[in-house]
């Protein structure tokens, strides 16, 4: 049983260490053996059309229409459509009442999913870009121009922004451990920026060419999928750092890992179905950057038994308790959240990883075991206009 705890503590050493630390590091050589230098032109105003999925948005869809048609953009280059998903509140009498021909509404009778509907709208839409961002979603004034830009460069086909959690309807027990994710993948971005190979876009702001969109499987992530397509097919993907979108956290432990279990089933089911797009650099940075993550229980578990079987050692009886730790942390976080109560930061970090990881590997399951997620319910406190985001 020794033999055995060394050997789980050795696999799940190797796979934490290559997750967090030397994958980065291997980023980071491949960055300056394939360091691209896109050229960007703040004159490059090409026609936008910016596209909406929204149901039962009632909370949000009239401020972010005036927000969008506010955007530092000429205004004849500039035009917003919006499907509303068989929305059942006054999202589609909200959209009406928006006195501008750039304003376009697109009813969906029956309900069939985001995928199905942005299908829908980018068919009707004419603009040289799409750009995809959500109802709840703030976005800056200037965003636009500053994403536009690098479609001066025609090996350009994807850019992608990063999502900011916005402070009004705080909610600390996902906040906190939010912050930390992002941190990390924040540095991923920007080392596959520097040789334009994103791997996946933030879903509530990316912007791609009109000429490479091909419908989307409604089962999958569009943010997920289309950027697959477009660098599978040898088009740069990049990150513009400078723009922000600001949304709400889920509210709950229970709504991120709803949130962690759909994400990570729809790229799990993604990776089966587009892995003709997937080769050379790009799968391996799907393997090691997604894949590996999707599956951390595996070498958490690891860590577990191993510290179990090999608690005859100090340190490892120290692991062990820390551990111990850790999880109780998470479990007292739950709780306290349960009941309304502030379980502070050391507390939430916990609580987050371990939400995380099992919504992960839950989702993992459910793509292998035929569930799909073609449609979902939004998180209830991740809508309504948070005062003040879009400044």
């Amino acid at each position: 049983m020794m033999e055995l705890g060394w050997v789980l503590l050795g696999f799940a050493g190797v796979w934490i260490g290559y997750q967090f630390l030397i994958y980065p590091l291997l980023l980071a050589l491949v960055a300056r053996w394939r360091r691209v230098t896109p050229r960007s032109d703040a004159s490059c105003l090409p026609t936008v059309s910016v596209l909406v999925s929204a149901r039962n948005e009632e909370k949000d869809i009239l401020w972010k229409i005036q927000e969008t048609l506010a955007w530092d953009y000429p205004a004849e280059r500039l035009n917003i459509f919006i499907a509303s998903d068989a929305s059942t509140d006054r999202t589609e009498e909200i959209v009406r009442s928006v006195n501008d021909p750039r304003v376009r509404l697109l009813v969906i009778e029956k309900r069939g999913g985001k995928n199905r509907a942005l299908n829908q709208l980018a068919e009707l839409a004419d603009g040289e870009l799409l750009f995809f961002t959500d109802a709840n979603s703030h976005i800056n004034s200037g965003c636009v121009r500053r994403v536009a830009r690098h479609f001066a460069d025609q090996r350009v086909g994807c850019v992608t922004g990063n999502s900011n959690s916005a402070k009004e309807g705080y909610q600390p027990g996902t906040s906190s451990g939010a912050s930390v994710y992002w941190g990390h993948e924040l540095l991923i971005r920007h080392l596959e920026n520097q040789f334009g190979s994103v791997l996946v876009c933030d879903g509530a702001i990316f912007c791609i060419r009109r000429q490479l969109y091909a419908p989307v499987i409604p089962d999958l992530a569009n943010d997920l999928e289309l950027p697959l397509r477009i660098g599978g097919e040898g088009h740069w993907i990049l990150h513009e750092p400078t723009a922000q979108v600001l949304e709400k956290d889920t509210s709950s432990p229970i709504e991120e890992f709803s949130r962690r279990r759909r994400i990570c089933a729809q790229g799990a089911l993604g990776l089966w179905l587009l892995r003709e797009h997937l080769h050379g650099v790009r799968l391996w940075q799907f393997l090691s950057h997604k894949v590996l993550r999707w599956l951390l229980a595996v070498p958490m578990v690891c860590v577990l038994i191993a510290s179990i079987l090999l608690s005859r050692y100090f340190v490892f009886e120290l692991l062990l308790a820390g551990q111990v730790v850790f999880y109780c942390a998470a479990l007292l976080a739950y709780v306290l959240i349960a009941r309304n109560r502030e379980p502070g930061r050391l507390l939430t970090i916990p609580l987050y990883v371990v939400v995380g990881v099992v919504g992960a590997a839950v989702g993992v399951v459910d793509a292998c075991g035929g569930r799909r997620f073609d449609t979902w319910e939004s998180p209830l406190l991740s809508r309504g206009s948070a005062e003040g985001a879009g400044a």
